[in-house]
């Protein structure tokens, strides 16, 4: 395949950035996104150029750290992480524009590659469990009920990507913030931190500047785990509870 790639290309967070066009050609459909940019880097280094940057990691569908927008979608026009998109999924002559995760609170570090790491700072506010140093507890010591159990383990699928922040129209944090959240306080591991772990991380998503949630559902439509949108009104109830409780405002 032949393919026109507009690239968003941009120096760092204070330099601005602008739209670059390559034409790159002998592209194989089995190839997955990325290493289709990285045979386009393999032509820009040869011509001396700067080699586009981009962030992964896995390469399995992860980890998620390859996020970029193609087209307008977060991860691109399937419902997959970047590594795990094929080429199979254009056509021969296609233009294909890729940027980074369009988020206030997603700085550009350089070109497709931001900085993600207000997700570790909503993470350490509540994102961990009171547990007791020494050896492991026997297995089944903690019964957990069946739907607790598969709520759980459905929100636990975030891989912390990022897709729900570029694809809502606010750039709001709160799927992800809701998975992180459900996860922990459907377990009775969870329990000791419940009211604190969202009041904490939800009074942190606001600080680090994310937007509100209108429940627009793009969230939920890009993310590549299939995080359910009523994650987030499960999220919701549980800080009513918590203010409730604690007396929080």
């Amino acid at each position: 395949m032949r393919l026109t790639l507009r690239v968003w290309r941009q120096k760092n967070a204070d330099t601005p950035g602008a739209m670059v066009t390559y034409d790159i050609d002998e592209v194989s459909e089995d190839m997955s996104f990325l290493e289709m940019l990285d045979s386009l880097n393999e032509e820009l280094i040869l011509k001396g150029a700067e080699p586009v940057a981009f962030d992964h990691d896995c390469r399995e569908g992860i980890c998620g750290a390859c996020g970029v927008v193609i087209n307008g979608d977060a991860h691109g026009p399937e419902r997959t992480t970047t590594c795990q998109l094929h080429m199979r999924h254009f056509k021969d002559g296609d233009t294909i524009d890729v940027e980074p995760w369009r988020a206030g609170a997603f700085p550009v570090v350089k070109d497709l590659v931001v900085d993600r790491s207000a997700f570790d700072r909503i993470i350490g506010a509540g994102g961990y469990i009171t547990a007791p140093t020494g050896a492991a507890p026997e297995a089944h010591a903690t019964p957990v009920p069946k739907p607790d159990a598969e709520f759980a383990f459905e929100h636990a699928e975030c891989i912390g990507c990022g897709a729900c922040v570029a694809a809502c129209p606010n750039g709001s944090a709160m799927l992800f913030t809701s998975a992180k959240v459900n996860h922990l306080n459907a377990l009775p591991q969870g329990a000791p931190e419940r009211e604190t772990r969202v009041l904490d991380m939800v009074a942190t998503m606001d600080e680090e500047g994310f937007g509100g949630c209108t429940l627009t559902g793009e969230c939920a439509t890009a993310c590549p785990k299939g995080i359910p949108l009523p994650s987030i009104t499960a999220m919701n109830k549980e800080w009513l509870r918590a203010t409730r409780k604690t007396g929080h405002r």
